[in-house]
């Protein structure tokens, strides 16, 4: 009887330990989608992220460069940037420029650890 508690014991515990160290946190992403004038998805756009250091909170300084895809967004995998922060820091302002011959776009955003976060940006002719 005592074996089998014990048995039972390390399983449980292998278990707990097992379903805790799956618990993985959602990916950080910044979606940004470029549009014409026309309202036309743009692919081949250099879409350029810059953050906002004077931002409350402030941002700590960050860039980086991506060109659209066929589908018209740029994809930026921010999981670099949240794992220098704090873990009580889930939140950065980023200055969005966006740039095709001849037209540019800008935008701005707020990007938030964890989750999938989303902007348009339409280009000026």
């Amino acid at each position: 009887m005592n074996k089998m508690v014990r048995k039972n014991g390390y399983f449980l515990l292998v278990s707990v330990l097992l379903v805790l160290s799956s618990c993985k946190k959602d990916p950080s992403i910044l979606k940004v989608f470029v549009r014409s004038s026309n309202n036309e998805l743009v692919n081949n756009a250099k879409v350029i992220i810059i953050a906002d250091v004077n931002s409350e909170p402030a941002t700590p300084a960050y860039v980086d460069t991506v060109q659209t895809n066929s589908s018209g967004f740029a994809y930026f995998d921010m999981n670099e940037f949240f794992s220098k922060l704090g873990k009580k820091e889930t939140i950065g302002y980023f200055d969005i420029l966006v740039k095709r011959d001849p037209s540019q776009g800008t935008g701005y955003i707020r990007c938030r650890a964890h989750i999938t976060n989303v902007l348009t940006v339409y280009l000026n002719p």
